[in-house]
């Protein structure tokens, strides 16, 4: 008798993933205590007093359904960004945008470009919906342009992932290359330009929103996830074109939206002075963590978002030997999951006393295993 599966070709043939273990899953399968929360990229800052202060002033509102339309927090993006509300998407954080694009543009056996060991929930996504993934090295631990632009054009692939700054490096691009490469692209390929931690990038990195605004094959995401602070809130959204963004209609959940999220990320949106101050605090973060890797004969890399890369000078094992020997003590962080880029661990910004377990922990661990 053969044995009946109700699950598709597609669902059978693709392995049970997790694109990222979670540190409470960690805590679960080792038996020990995350004491420093530095390996998720989460805000470890929180955020402002007054996003706090709304949360709790809504919370009895929690029984209400959120708007499907979004309205209020896409006509104050909107006007932050001096576009207009029908330029804008809202969805339940970045991830879940980037599964509606590729539902909207890939059918299965469609090539799908990207870096290889760039952002891995947008692979899960691609291969979820049967895409063929096809990757270019980074070149100088960025990702490479010109390889991407490349491989896109001989492939005629139909949708292209860059993310600047990139995740998991923290490198990025000046905005008149980004520009540039969008202008290049075929018509017929959609261009995630994913802009996570636009925050904290340097000035001239990010493209003007105008630059890009009309180009049918740009979609922008952006989150409120990193430096405003509300990664458990789950709120993102999409810069594109009206005709490009109206797709989304079609296939999105209407109802997703959390109304307490909403509240949060409109009073978010409102207190850019608390922005502001998380900014450098980040920036300020940064630097120690650069510090304290110099300290102990490691390498900062360069970054332009809410985390260091920091060079081991070896391999991916020793770096993973890394990661979990500061488990053992209490301190989480990541690290990249391809070579060569796994000769590094990164380290999430954060409070002065998550950084200081950092700073206790790491030689210890080196000592043990150089």
């Amino acid at each position: 008798m053969t044995a009946f599966s109700r699950f598709t070709p597609l669902a059978q043939s693709l392995p049970a993933t997790v694109p990222f273990v979670g540190p409470e899953a960690i805590e679960r399968q080792r038996g020990l205590k995350v004491q420093a929360r530095i390996g998720a990229n989460e805000s470890g800052f929180g955020p402002a007093p007054s996003v706090l202060a709304r949360i709790t002033e809504a919370a009895p509102e929690i029984w209400k359904y959120n708007d499907p339309e979004n309205h209020a927090l896409k006509t104050a993006l909107a006007s932050h960004l001096g576009i207009r509300s029908d330029n804008l998407v809202i969805g339940e954080g970045i991830d879940d945008l980037l599964g509606l694009i590729v539902r909207l543009v890939i059918e299965p056996g469609m090539p799908v470009v990207t870096s290889l060991g760039a952002y891995p929930t947008f692979n899960f996504h691609v291969s979820g919906f049967g895409g063929r993934l096809v990757t270019v090295p980074y070149r100088d631990d960025r990702e490479d342009l010109d390889a991407l632009l490349a491989a896109t054009r001989r492939e005629d692939a139909p949708l292209v992932y860059f993310a600047n700054p990139d995740n998991p490096m923290g490198s990025w691009w000046d905005a008149e290359a980004i520009i540039t490469f969008a202008r290049a692209l075929p018509e017929t390929t959609l261009l995630i330009l994913d802009e996570a931690y636009s925050e904290t990038a340097p000035a001239g990195s990010i493209p003007p929103i105008g630059a890009l605004i009309d180009r049918p094959n740009v979609i922008r995401t952006r989150t409120f996830s990193k430096a405003y602070g509300l990664a458990g809130a789950r709120v993102g959204y999409g810069i594109g074109t009206a005709g490009t963004v109206q797709a989304f209609d079609k296939i999105r959940n209407h109802f997703g939206m959390p109304r307490l999220s909403t509240e949060a990320a409109l009073a978010a949106l409102q207190d850019q002075a608390y922005l502001e101050d998380v900014v450098l605090r980040i920036k300020t973060a940064r630097e120690r963590i650069a510090a304290i890797a110099a300290q102990n004969g490691l390498l900062a890399l360069p970054s332009a978002t809410n985390f260091v890369a920091v060079d081991t000078g070896r391999d991916g094992v020793f770096a993973r030997a890394i990661v979990d020997g500061l488990m053992e003590h209490g301190v989480f962080i990541r690290m990249p999951g391809v070579s060569p880029l796994n000769r590094c661990i990164r380290v999430s910004t954060g409070v002065a006393a998550d950084l200081d377990l950092f700073e206790q922990a790491l030689p210890d661990v080196l000592r043990r295993f150089r």
